[in-house]
């Protein structure tokens, strides 16, 4: 049944949708990823397959009231594949993906958020899909003790929804963060596996570049190595899918007949050096002292001001040491004039 707080999650009320019910069709097929990354989520898979036959048809389900559901976080930088992998597992499960944006969420108005949060997991209860929380340290971040401030105190109250619906919630959800140390301790015993998304190597990127052309369709030059490619950047899988993009356009804008048009390996090579030039200049941005919090910008203020009184002191000393000198020449001198 419908309710104002399900409307606003989504997006009926003010345009907005904080929660996406996405049909999947992507699979594991179409994510390349390093061997111990992959092994773990077979073992995830795994998991989820046996589910009923552990709790159901075992019996353990009447034997454990609580915490039935299956959590999974997947940690990893971005880029190498979390969400395309959290498509994946509700592929293989026949189900829908329910991907939360905490950041729409979020109400203005005190208490609201809570809510907002219940009323997703019962949302994936009821369309009976997998749950995803992208960016997840956002919403699971670490509880403050004696927190002061309102925010704060919403905050912690959000995270103790959060672990109190985790509890009761007979489903799959999937956490995906690129910070997981910043997750609030209480949530290393709710989730069930951990999986680590590492950076691809060379053998897997060369087949990232691979597969994010068509075989038939995109015109290669003769001149294209992928090898050479995988083997000079070191970047992520997303890094190269936007990589191939703007190689693609590059070429597509060059003058000629479209007929003769072809992508070459300088054009792949300059997409890279872009993308990687714009992750640098990102990192700039967002990682300098826009992004620092108040205390943060509180400890660099003391630092400096440290800094300034150790010089001035540094000065200080040695214009003390300079005058107690002058003044031992001063003396030695009248000593000498009076004898």
């Amino acid at each position: 049944m419908p309710t104002p707080i399900r409307d606003f999650i989504a997006g009926r009320i003010g345009g907005r949708r904080a929660v996406e019910t996405i049909v999947t069709h992507r699979t594991f097929a179409d994510v390349i990823l390093p061997p111990r990354t992959r092994a773990t989520l077979d073992e995830a898979l795994s998991l989820v397959k046996s589910h009923e036959l552990i709790f159901t048809q075992w019996g353990l389900g009447e034997r454990h009231s609580s915490g039935l559901g299956l959590a999974f976080n997947f940690a990893g930088p971005p880029g190498t594949g979390k969400t395309i992998c959290a498509e994946a597992i509700a592929t293989a499960l026949g189900k829908k993906l329910l991907s939360v944006r905490y950041a729409e969420m979020e109400s203005m108005w005190a208490g609201e958020t809570p809510k907002n949060v219940a009323a997703v997991f019962r949302m994936a209860t009821d369309e009976d899909a997998v749950l995803f929380f992208d960016e997840a340290d956002a919403i699971a971040s670490r509880r403050t003790t004696g927190a002061a401030q309102s925010y704060q105190r919403e905050s912690n109250t959000v995270v103790n929804v959060l672990l109190k619906e985790l509890e009761v919630f007979n489903g799959v959800v999937i956490f995906a963060t690129n910070l997981a140390v910043n997750f609030d301790p209480a949530f290393e015993r709710r989730i069930r596996t951990h999986v680590l998304f590492e950076m691809p190597g060379v053998d897997e990127r060369e087949k990232i570049w691979q597969v994010q052309v068509h075989p038939a369709k995109t015109p290669l030059g003769d001149d294209v190595n992928f090898r050479l490619l995988a083997e000079r950047y070191e970047v992520s899988g997303g890094d190269i899918k936007n990589a191939v993009l703007k190689a693609a356009t590059t070429a597509a804008a060059e003058p000629g007949m479209d007929a003769v048009k072809k992508i070459h390996q300088w054009q792949f090579e300059r997409a890279i050096d872009e993308v990687v030039g714009g992750k640098s200049v990102m990192q700039q941005s967002l990682f300098s002292e826009r992004e620092q919090t108040g205390e943060d910008r509180l400890m660099r203020a003391v630092e400096a001001a440290e800094l300034r009184w150790r010089k001035t002191a540094q000065a200080a000393l040695a214009t003390a040491g300079l005058s107690i000198a002058l003044a031992l020449v001063a003396v030695a001198v009248a000593i000498v004039r009076t004898i």
